[in-house]
């Protein structure tokens, strides 16, 4: 199976792209990013303050406040970056699975894994988005979208998603941010976890009108 590139949700052709930067900004960009990572791997989300990242990353204070108004701008970014280096492993590994729902929970558990290896930047990140407030909607709006993205190239259908895939994609999407949600507050084992994720994927090629009740 290859991994097809769709049209993101949110529009005809929308894309869940940055802005245009130029070489020196985006260079500049990715070592904050790699300094908030760093820390916030290193200490969770109250390790990553912005004096810190900016003098690890080796920009201004200022600067970096140009880039990311706040600490919770700085972590969704973080997250979407993350996310785009997961697309990029699942273009050049794409999941195996046969039915299309088994290839989305491979490439969720795939992502879970990756998280697990790095507990306190997935509290942190996911902290950054239970705590985001409007001003940070539409960077959490990408973050959303990028996810949507990995889970239908995951399903496999081709050209624009139809209303029924981006509902089941939505689906998905809230269970899988739930089930991390329990998982980082110890409330669920990594094996709830699986089974949360494997349960809400078996949307997928499932018919849209079962049965009804009677009367």
């Amino acid at each position: 199976m290859t991994t097809t590139s769709r049209a993101v949700p949110g529009g005809p052709g929308r894309r869940p792209e940055r802005p245009q930067l130029t070489e020196r900004q985006e260079e500049r960009r990715r070592r904050i990013l790699k300094a908030t990572a760093e820390l916030a791997g290193r200490g969770g989300f109250d390790a990553v303050q912005m004096r810190e990242v900016a003098e690890r990353a080796g920009v201004a204070l200022g600067t970096l406040y140009r880039y990311f108004p706040s600490k919770v701008h700085l972590l969704v970014a973080t997250l979407q970056d993350q996310l785009r280096q997961l697309q990029e492993t699942l273009r050049k590994r794409p999941p195996t699975a046969a039915e299309p729902g088994a290839r989305v929970a491979q490439t969720l558990m795939r992502a879970f894994r990756a998280l697990q290896r790095e507990p306190q930047l997935a509290d942190a990140m996911v902290r950054a988005l239970i705590f985001a407030d409007r001003s940070v909607g539409p960077e959490v709006e990408v973050a959303s979208r990028l996810t949507s993205a990995i889970i239908l190239d995951a399903m496999g259908a081709e050209g624009r998603p139809t209303p029924e895939e981006l509902s089941v994609a939505r689906v998905i999407e809230h269970t899988w941010h739930a089930a991390l949600i329990t998982w980082l507050s110890g409330r669920a084992s990594s094996a709830q976890v699986r089974t949360d994720i494997e349960t809400a994927c078996r949307l997928v090629g499932a018919p849209a009108d079962g049965p009804r009740p009677p009367g």
